[in-house]
């Protein structure tokens, strides 16, 4: 995290640990702001890539699942990178900001998702460098959203994955209300502060359960190679093309869509209790004598108390209503939720 920023947050009530605002000293509010009013979260625990180069759009449409090529200077798409298996390494939201092509993931994958791909540019003319600490990354969401955007100077995109710069900062719709920001450092205090008149601020923890409750998964280092695109729905929520060509792992998530049958998808759930799950904690169903038979993919503080969860489960065990039970055969049983999406 910026220091400069940490000091900020700091000053404005913000528990840090480790990169991650923790909350603003009463969490539970703040999940209920998240649950039914207008909010603002920090996103340093996410980490940013960047590249840039003649040769950058040639270079990464060859390695991610999504069409490259065709995004706009004023355009955002989900993406994803795959090992030759056909495995998530990595997914993220990728946008551009004037020459470069930005990447914005899991912070504990950044390194490893970096190093890789380098190894492959060989002689094209791309660089790509560790842009998490350039710009302060913040994320509003709710029905003040807006009239929050306009009081803090920054421009509003036209539509769902669009992007609009101006001479305070990029502005990402991902959603009707939902922003990802990224404001220069000098100008970030006067823009929360801004962004506050409008929204709660909330930690880390607030903004996981909105994003996971919308149904998008975020790939970190606990489930790096677990997933093939379409267990986790990225083809549903349109982080794969089908129709771009070669990329690692290509062949496989082209042959599961087409060709095999898919026996496991993403479902929205729910785990009462006070002991958190995890990313990468096991899942059961009796029908699999005792064998795991799903994931936990990632895992949040629901406003009602215990912890809603996206789990990877057998398409087939949840059809016939088998329970899903967390870390054991024997553990304590999710309760599915209604679906953000309709599934195919």
């Amino acid at each position: 995290m910026i220091s400069t920023w940490q000091e900020f947050l700091t000053q404005q009530g913000a528990c840090i640990a480790e990169d991650r605002v923790l909350d603003f000293g009463k969490p539970a509010e703040e999940l209920a702001a998240a649950q039914n009013g207008t909010v603002v979260a920090d996103l340093s625990q996410l980490g940013l890539l960047a590249f840039s180069g003649e040769d950058t759009a040639e270079f990464l449409q060859s390695q991610f699942t999504n069409d490259v090529r065709g995004l706009h200077a004023d355009g955002a798409a989900w993406n994803g990178y795959c090992s030759a298996k056909g495995r998530m390494l990595a997914n993220f939201l990728m946008w551009k900001n004037g020459a470069d092509t930005c990447l914005q993931m899991s912070g504990d994958i950044r390194e490893a998702v970096l190093k890789r791909l380098k190894m492959f540019i060989l002689r094209s003319r791309v660089g790509g460098r560790d842009a998490t600490e350039e710009h302060v990354r913040l994320v509003l969401a709710g029905p003040q959203a807006a009239a929050a955007l306009n009081d803090a100077g920054l421009p509003l995109p036209e539509g769902a994955m669009k992007t609009k710069v101006n001479e305070q900062g990029l502005t990402v719709r991902i959603a009707t209300d939902k922003f990802v920001l990224a404001i220069a450092p000098g100008k970030a205090p006067a823009v929360w502060q801004a962004l506050a008149k409008h929204a709660t601020p909330v930690g880390a923890a607030a903004w996981d359960w909105l994003r996971l409750s919308s149904g998008i998964p975020m790939i970190t280092a606990a489930t790096q190679e677990e997933f093939v695109p379409q267990m986790v729905n990225w083809e549903v929520l349109g982080g794969v093309s089908f129709q771009k060509g070669c990329y690692p792992g290509q062949e496989i998530v082209a042959r599961t869509q087409y060709l095999g049958k898919l026996k496991r998808r993403m479902y929205l759930a729910h785990l009462d209790g006070n002991v958190a799950p995890a990313a990468g904690d096991n899942l059961y169903t009796p029908d699999m004598a005792g064998q795991a038979s799903g994931m936990v993919v990632n895992a949040a503080p629901a406003p009602g108390g215990g912890f809603d969860l996206l789990a990877v489960a057998q398409i087939e065990s949840v059809a016939a209503g088998q329970p899903l039970h967390w870390k054991s055969a024997d553990g304590p049983v999710l309760a599915l939720k209604a679906q953000p999406y309709p599934l195919p």
